[in-house]
């Protein structure tokens, strides 16, 4: 099969042939129908982000079973599906409490570049090629874990469903799940871009008065008030704390997202929100970073300093109801969509998303 091939960090995908073998116990494999183009398939291509090499990257996929392998009874060959880069194991204490994007067996073979064996369905020349989040969705096919598989409604468009594997889950699911952001209240989100925007639509959907946007980029705000945002903020022009102040009486905001995945946002992110207020940590920083806070203020002013690790996802109860709403048109995803292209222009794709002129490049296949 075609898939594009990361040989080494800071260099361009190669497409090229790969082998790809049949799914093993527990394994689907998918004719996949597209994916999307995510800052997390940056931070390995820039060499911010630690995997195996050489990898196939992609994790926000979408397509059709093909073949299932031993001991699978969901889903079934011809079932549409989106896969999700958190598959779970269904026994540990984090899974058996209803928090599976925290799943004990997941996490431990995360960066592994493996399934949950520990060994590669894919290789080249007798090779093994590295996966990439469980998926490896820069690719005409994937051999996946059987639980990171969640069956949608045939009519659904699969471009559109792919996106929901990660911008869309991480984004809404950071304002509904996690910050459980209530009707009425204030909300600021750094980085307007696919998790950004999506974490904006969320805070819409949950009832946010106003919903403030920031980013370094005019074009990504003018995006963002299509996604709900009520005021803008460009951070290049003026200090981002002292302006979401001024928008809140001095208060700030009662919840504040970070969704860029540096130390510096981070800090701003925390210095926006009000005393009592909720901080929701997104993005994810390069390895080895570290947060400063000041102590005593944490204390004091009992602001509460979440995570938030896909969205705090249960993805075959939050997929399918994100696809629900979207299909009632109640959330934006075409409009996400703003760039298609072949396998054989994926580098195209990665540009755009690197200069900021995309929100999701997307990557269709036959």
């Amino acid at each position: 099969m075609k898939a594009a091939i990361l040989e080494a960090p800071a260099t361009e995908l190669i497409v090229t042939s790969i082998d790809c073998q049949e799914p093993q116990a527990g394994e689907v494999l998918v004719k996949l129908a597209a994916s999307g183009v995510c800052h997390s398939d940056l931070h390995v291509i820039h060499g911010t982000q630690a995997t195996p090499l050489p990898v196939v990257l992609g994790h926000e996929g979408a397509g059709i079973v093909e073949a299932v392998g031993p001991n699978v009874t969901q889903p079934k060959v011809g079932d549409h599906v989106v896969l999700s880069w958190v598959p779970y194991c269904g026994q540990c204490s984090y899974c058996l409490s209803g928090r599976p994007n925290l799943c004990s067996v997941v996490y431990a073979a995360l960066a592994n570049g493996t399934l949950l064996d520990g060994t590669s369905r894919l290789s080249r020349g007798g090779a093994p090629v590295y996966h990439y989040s469980f998926i490896s969705s820069f690719a005409e096919y994937a051999v996946v874990p059987a639980s990171g598989c969640i069956v949608i409604q045939p009519d659904i468009p699969l471009d559109i469903a792919s996106l929901v594997g990660c911008a869309v889950m991480t984004g809404v699911g950071a304002a509904l799940n996690t910050a459980h952001v209530r009707p009425g209240s204030s909300v600021a989100v750094i980085g307007a871009g696919g998790v950004g925007l999506n974490i904006m639509q969320g805070a819409q959907l949950a009832g946010a008065a106003s919903i403030i946007a920031i980013d370094i980029n005019p074009a990504k705000l003018e995006q963002s008030v299509i996604f709900g945002a009520t005021q803008c903020i460009n951070s290049a022009q003026t200090d981002a704390v002292t302006a979401v102040r001024e928008l809140t009486g001095g208060l700030g905001v009662d919840y504040s997202f970070e969704a860029v995945g540096r130390p510096q946002t981070m800090r701003q992110c925390w210095e926006m929100a009000r005393p009592g207020g909720t901080v929701v940590m997104v993005g994810i920083a390069p390895d080895g970073s570290e947060l400063v806070l000041p102590a005593t203020r944490i204390v004091r002013e009992e602001r509460h300093l979440l995570g938030s690790f896909y969205g705090s996802a249960r993805p075959h109860i939050d997929m399918p109801m994100i696809l629900e709403l979207y299909m009632a048109g109640k959330l934006k995803l075409d409009e996400l969509a703003t760039h298609r292209f072949s396998l054989a222009h994926i580098n195209e794709a990665v540009h755009l998303l690197e200069v900021g002129e995309a929100i999701r490049p997307i990557i269709l296949y036959d």
